[in-house]
């Protein structure tokens, strides 16, 4: 008898809402991945998910990413994936080698990092609206946990000021229709 869809039952409803969990997590891991690029041209990420998610997301980051090699680490749970433009393995790290910080040493990462880093801000605070600012439904799509490893949720290093030319032109030989 299959009892898969017996919502009465306690214990499919826990295994449907654990199902849901694990796709939401999944679902988030691809949308929140952040990589840094580091001096030998590999796209380093480092993710923290409540979840095990990591077999799930590794066809979506090596169809999406086919083109360049990415190593996307779990802190949580001290393993990853690599891809090597040829095929995706998992890699685990001892508890020794594991980085410690969620940030990668300056000395690693390519020279232009802090530039792609400032051109992601910019880019994040030019699509925001101030006007239709809503944080608990950003909160509810973007949770508090994720915010560290994406680099439009870090420190400015350099204030956003909004475009100031929001004014129609002043010149008389255009019109507006």
């Amino acid at each position: 008898m299959d009892i898969s869809t017996n919502y009465a039952d306690a214990s499919v409803r826990r295994v449907q809402r654990l199902a849901q969990q694990m796709f939401r997590e999944k679902h988030r891991m691809e949308a929140f991945v952040r990589f840094e690029k580091t001096t030998d041209d590999l796209f380093h990420a480092t993710i923290e998910p409540d979840f095990d998610v990591l077999p799930l997301i590794a066809a979506h980051f090596t169809k999406r990413y086919a083109d360049q090699r990415w190593l996307i680490y779990d802190r949580r749970r001290h393993y990853g994936l690599y891809y090597d433009l040829t095929r995706t393995d998992v890699v685990q790290f001892e508890a020794t080698q594991a980085p410690k910080s969620t940030q990668l040493s300056a000395t690693v990462l390519d020279e232009r990092e802090p530039l792609f880093k400032l051109l992601w801000q910019a880019y994040f605070d030019h699509v925001n609206i101030p006007e239709r600012r809503n944080l608990k439904l950003h909160r509810r799509h973007m949770p508090l946990r994720y915010w560290k490893y994406l680099s439009e949720k870090q420190p400015r290093e350099m204030r956003f000021e909004p475009i100031k030319n929001k004014r129609p032109p002043v010149d008389p030989n255009l019109r507006l229709e």
